[in-house]
């Protein structure tokens, strides 16, 4: 079993659709310090492809995918 993450802020983006679960992300993670940890839920299914490749182009790294019977929970650390 993976240790807990310790999360700066927590979204819940449950119920919307895509691309605005990674518009929303992205705009909180602009309000954050370098550091800190971002944990959004989601029950979009397009999510699973569109934080990572959001991750990979801004520069911060999707530390973990917990995945749950009717969502998931995407840890995003801001980087720079």
């Amino acid at each position: 079993m993976s240790e807990e993450i310790k999360t700066d802020v927590t979204m819940d983006l449950k119920g919307l659709a895509c691309p605005m679960p990674v518009v929303k992300v992205s705009q909180q993670i602009k309000k954050m310090k370098v550091g800190e940890v971002l944990v959004a839920e989601t029950t979009d299914p397009g999510a699973h492809a569109d934080f990572p490749a959001w991750a990979k182009s801004s520069g911060n790294e999707l530390m973990q995918i917990v995945k749950e019977e009717k969502s998931a929970k995407f840890y995003i650390k801001k980087l720079k």
